[in-house]
């Protein structure tokens, strides 16, 4: 098993829309492509009270989770749903990316 822990910094006051998005389609879209969501936090921004979306994924392995992420990018559901959500601006100012292995020693493995 492979992890994917993905970090999102949005645009101020765009928090909201973005847990909204997930809410409403986003974790359809996930379950339909086969990615495993394990859990999602909020956490400090950078900026003055703002707040991160970070969230892990798992699958069995990277190549396998590249391609479910090149399916459901390349989904008409998804990609209506991404540009209702963002007819004004983008909700995200960054995404980071981070594929994790993990340790023999992991309770996650």
């Amino acid at each position: 098993m492979i992890y994917e822990l993905r970090t999102y910094t949005p645009y101020p006051g765009k928090l909201e829309r973005l847990h909204q998005r997930f809410r409403e389609v986003t974790l359809g879209r996930f379950a339909a492509h086969g990615m495993q969501v394990i859990g999602f936090w909020e956490a400090e921004g950078e900026g003055e009270g703002e707040r991160d979306l970070i969230y892990l994924l798992a699958f069995p392995d990277r190549a396998t989770g590249e391609a479910a992420w090149d399916a459901f990018r390349a989904d008409d559901e998804w990609i209506r749903a991404k540009a209702a959500s963002e007819t004004d601006s983008p909700l995200n100012a960054k995404v980071v990316s981070r594929w994790l292995d993990p340790t023999d020693y992991s309770p996650l493995r």
